[in-house]
């Protein structure tokens, strides 16, 4: 069994193409820059790669067609027709309060995607495209979705509920939704494994630590609170994105420097957070460099900073749980960035966290114990691999489910 897994962003397909039997990733790539004069195409295999091809692709329809027919290469390729795709899974963003699991795509699911295209103006529309062009081009080929918000949908009203007048949530759906739950799901579900536990069982803390980064408390495998909120840009400061905020900042902003709506909309999303405060880059790997070979001080605050909204979330989660057995880094921040970990873990006793410095050097992949001796609490930093995750979503429920 194969499947493929896709990305759809407003002007991009990431894609994956895994055989389920291995969990081994065949091909992986993007095509990227769709609609615009010239668009690129990677493709990466074990015997095959290409790097930033040039061309054009006017619309998603192209640029999924464009995917298979590399996929099918008679050269290159790793399947010699179409019907070798046994399923393709979508990670898709947002379906509010609509669905709990992953879900097969039908004609409910893109109604449901486009009643909540005002919630997520960008991805949703983008992903419709998606799943549209995987009919036209892959007649008869299951689909199956993913949603980010879908994980989330566990939360009690005390946590989702804004404290707004309580209309804005009844007719407008203004809540907390949460992201990143596909990673959250399957990081707390491994972390579980490799300690040889039943997740009923345990309270853990998933630090999903990236350009975009979200916090999240699971609760006997249920999520109970996450840091993203009706949007991406609420909870941890990010790589451009603000985090949280005084909400009256953005108001002010507007009064007193005659910003647009739009335009302190962009500040928080895209020039605020690392990028922002540090004046250097939302690239840690370049803010990590800035601190060990330069010990320059705005990386090193902006540092700081990031930490501690970390170790503040850990705090107050722990203290929603009544308790934690489990803290577990990843993402790309989360997973190769030792200092980081480190400043968030430093003076976490009270909570019995503490980190092994040595196991906490490692730059190894897959799941490390960075837990010290003295800590009552695991630490531990998982791989992410939200794509596996999707595909192995897809397969449960198109395939292993009706057996």
């Amino acid at each position: 069994m194969k499947i493929l897994v896709l990305n759809c962003g407003s002007s991009s397909i990431k894609y994956q193409f895994i055989n389920m039997e291995t969990e081994e990733v065949l091909v992986e790539g993007v095509a990227e820059r769709i609609s615009e004069p010239i668009a690129r195409f990677t493709y990466k295999s074990k015997k095959y790669t290409v790097k930033k091809q040039e061309m054009i692709l006017r619309d998603h329809e192209e640029g999924l067609k464009h995917i298979i027919d590399t996929l099918m290469d008679k050269e290159n390729g790793v399947i010699s027709k179409a019907s070798e795709i046994s399923a393709v899974g979508h990670r898709l963003v947002h379906a509010g309060e609509h669905y709990t699991d992953t879900v097969i795509v039908n004609d409910h699911v893109i109604e449901v995607m486009t009643d909540c295209i005002p919630l997520a103006p960008l991805h949703n529309p983008a992903n419709i495209k998606g799943v549209e062009s995987v009919t036209k081009e892959l007649p008869g080929v299951p689909q199956a979705g993913v949603f980010d918000t879908a994980y989330h949908q566990t939360m009690p009203k005390k946590a989702y509920l804004y404290p707004l007048p309580l209309d804005y949530y009844t007719d407008k759906k203004i809540r907390r939704y949460g992201f990143h739950g596909t990673s959250h799901k399957f990081v707390s579900h491994l972390a579980a494994e490799y300690l040889g536990k039943d997740i009923k069982d345990l309270k853990i803390i998933t630090a999903h630590i990236g350009n975009g980064a979200s916090i999240t408390a699971i609760d006997g495998g249920h999520s109970v609170d996450t840091s993203m909120g009706f949007t991406p840009l609420e909870g941890l400061m990010m790589g451009t994105r603000c985090g949280d905020l005084d909400p009256s900042i953005p108001i002010y902003m507007q009064k007193t420097l005659g910003l647009s709506v739009d335009e302190t909309n962009d500040i928080l999303n895209k020039k605020s957070g690392m990028i922002g405060l540090s004046g250097i880059s939302n690239d840690m790997l370049d803010i990590e460099n800035k601190i060990l070979k330069e010990n320059d001080e705005d990386a090193i605050t902006a540092h700081e900073v990031y930490a501690y909204r970390i170790k503040k979330y850990i705090g107050a989660y722990t203290a929603a749980m009544n308790g934690l057995d489990v803290l577990i880094f990843t993402g790309g921040v989360g997973e190769n960035m030792p200092i980081l970990r480190e400043l968030v873990c430093r003076d976490m006793d009270y909570l019995g966290i503490k980190l092994d410095e040595k196991e906490n050097a490692q730059f190894k992949g897959g799941i490390i114990d960075l837990t010290h001796k003295d800590s009552k609490v695991k630490v531990l930093k998982v791989q992410t691999n939200e794509e596996l995750a999707i595909a192995l979503e897809t397969k449960r429920i198109l395939f292993d489910e009706k057996k």
